[in-house]
C-alpha cells in the first residue's frame, strides 16, 4: 500500500524529501514562522516606537542634563508615561523613571525633573 502523500502546511502542495518535512520550500517555512510571530513582533515594534519617542521628547527638553519642566509640556509632545525601560529608587524613596539613559522624576504640582543617567552624562 503506498504511503500517504504529505502536504505543505502553508500552500498544500505535496512534500518531497525527508519524512519529517512540514513545508515544501524555504519560502513556505519562512512564511509560516513569520505568520506565527507577527502579533508578537507588532507588539514589540509598537512598544519600541513609544520608548524611542519618549526618549526623543526627554532629550529635546533636557539640553543641560538636568531640567525642570511641567508635565503639560511632556504631554503636549506625545509623551506616554506608561512606557519606560527601568526605574531607580533613591535612599529617600524617590522613583526615577528612565527611557534608556533619559530619565524623569515626578515632582509636586505636575512638574518633572528631567535627568540623564550619571554614568552616561557627557
Amino acid at each position: 500500500m503506498p504511503a500517504a502523500t504529505k502536504t505543505c502546511l502553508v500552500c498544500g502542495d505535496p512534500i518531497k524529501g525527508r519524512q519529517d518535512k512540514k513545508f515544501c520550500s524555504d519560502q513556505c517555512r519562512i512564511s509560516h514562522h513569520n505568520r506565527l510571530n507577527s502579533d508578537e513582533t507588532n507588539y514589540v515594534r509598537n512598544v519600541n516606537n513609544v520608548l524611542r519617542r519618549n526618549r526623543r521628547i526627554l532629550m529635546g527638553l533636557n539640553k543641560t542634563g538636568k531640567t525642570k519642566v511641567m508635565g503639560m509640556r511632556l504631554k503636549e509632545q506625545g509623551f506616554d508615561f506608561r512606557f519606560f525601560t527601568n526605574t531607580y529608587v533613591t535612599k529617600d524613596g524617590a522613583i526615577y523613571y528612565y527611557c534608556y539613559e533619559q530619565g524623569y522624576l515626578p515632582l509636586e504640582k505636575d512638574y518633572f525633573l528631567l535627568v540623564v543617567k550619571p554614568e552616561l552624562a557627557t
